[in-house]
């Protein structure tokens, strides 16, 4: 029988969860939702994002979920109890997984608005490491970039060297991609950074939380990635999310529209 995974983002972002979990185990049925009609979260209050938050419980609570992935770092850092306590399964996050790996004193983190200002990274971090040191970059424009049909090379290029460079000023010594977006564009911050700065990518943080809570039946194991089993819902948009399916997880999968019913 195959475990019903919940992942949601407000766009592509969840991509680095998806393919993550599927490079692990093939024994899982994902409904990945995605709130195109209000991308980004990043830049909204924390009351709008808990909203939402209750928005997404009302779609998932019908479809008997085993174990939700929170792929939004922004819903992780201000809704995380909501997402808990309204679909009472487990639910496994980005910040407080990432943050049982971090093993350096200097650390770099790059996120939304949102995210940086609410400090969950800083919280989780330092009440599991003492001593550590977190310095915080707001990413305002990467989201909004990375979701482009075409991306712009040239203006990622920039982007990256502008919110990069005070963290690299402050002597880090391991980033976090604290947006789910970010990976995606993983080729670009690598050039910016000296190679023994170590680049964390949360997603495999997740999922190895996620794999360790709901074991990997033996025979799964060694096989290749399959999406066969991979529902997407969008709130808008629907072709041109498709059309992302495509370019970014090499495949065409039907995408369904749905309301989430919300004025915000």
């Amino acid at each position: 029988m195959k475990l019903k995974i919940g992942i949601f983002d407000s766009g592509i972002g969840g991509f680095t969860i998806l393919n993550s979990l599927l490079k692990t185990r093939k024994d899982v049925e994902v409904f990945y939702l995605v709130d195109t009609k209000r991308i980004p979260f990043g830049n909204k209050n924390s009351k709008e994002i808990r909203l939402i938050a209750k928005e997404i419980c009302t779609f998932f609570v019908d479809k008997n979920l085993d174990a939700l992935l929170v792929a939004c770092n922004t819903t992780n850092a201000c809704a995380l109890d909501i997402l808990e306590d309204n679909l009472k399964v487990p639910c496994f996050d980005l910040i407080n997984s990432v943050s049982e790996i971090v093993d350096k004193q200097i650390i770099g983190v790059i996120a939304t608005q949102t995210t940086v200002r609410s400090s969950y990274y800083k919280k989780a971090i330092n009440s599991k490491k003492e001593n550590t040191v977190i310095f915080q970059q707001e990413c305002p424009k990467f989201v909004s970039e990375i979701e482009k049909e075409k991306l712009n090379l040239d203006k990622l290029n920039s982007l990256s060297d502008l919110y990069l460079r005070p963290l690299i000023n402050k002597n880090i010594e391991e980033l976090i991609l604290g947006c789910s977006h970010y990976p995606l564009i993983y080729d670009f911050l690598r050039k910016k950074l000296d190679s023994n700065i170590k680049i964390i990518d949360p997603s495999v943080a997740l999922i190895k939380k996620f794999n360790e809570s709901f074991a990997i039946p033996e025979t799964d194991r060694y096989e290749s990635i399959s999406s066969e089993n991979v529902k997407f819902f969008v709130t808008s948009k629907r072709n041109e999310f498709s059309n992302k399916v495509k370019f970014w997880l090499g495949i065409k999968k039907e995408i369904r529209l749905v309301n989430l019913r919300s004025n915000v």
